[in-house]
């Protein structure tokens, strides 16, 4: 744990000088978070690279953030990838998503339903349009969803184990 810092530093500061530092290091700045739980507060960043996050980016972007941040008021800090499922929340994440398969979960139930999958159109007008299996096209007002992200599925094929039997 470190100590209180004299004059603290605001996330949104903090997520400013690691997005700079992720361009510098030729990653991509993903988001930035502030979380309390029981064991403390939680600085977190979420990094990544398109041919992916090895753990020696993550040791390297940790090391060269954390003096940087020091008058953030944390606990801990943690450099992460966002995962395969990360949620959708830039326009930039909306349209690299385009045409593939998300779930998307509403505050409130919409016909019944708090939670849709579908192919994602995109965010249009403020608005994230998502087709149906069923062939319909359904738009959510943005502020009415609570998160979108990516539908993973996984077939029998998948899970199986990649040893071979002897």
């Amino acid at each position: 744990m470190k100590s209180m810092p004299a004059k603290a530093m605001s996330v949104k500061q903090a997520e400013q000088i690691a997005r700079k530092l992720a361009d510098e290091m030729q990653m991509e700045f993903v988001d930035a978070e502030l979380v309390k739980e029981p064991a403390g507060r939680f600085l977190r960043f979420y990094i990544e690279k398109p041919d992916g996050v090895a753990l020696n980016d993550l040791e390297a972007f940790h090391r060269r953030i954390l003096p940087l941040v020091e008058r953030v008021d944390y606990d801990y800090m943690e450099v992460s990838s966002p995962g395969a499922d990360r949620p959708l929340k830039t326009e930039r994440d909306f349209e690299k998503a385009r045409g593939t398969m998300v779930e998307l979960k509403t505050y409130r139930a919409v016909n019944g339903a708090k939670q849709f999958t579908g192919e994602l159109v995109g965010l249009e007008d403020g608005e994230v349009v998502v087709d149906t299996a069923a062939g319909e096209r359904l738009r959510f007002p943005q502020k009415d969803v609570a998160v979108v992200r990516p539908h993973i599925e996984f077939d029998e094929e998948d899970l199986q184990d990649e040893t071979p039997a002897q």
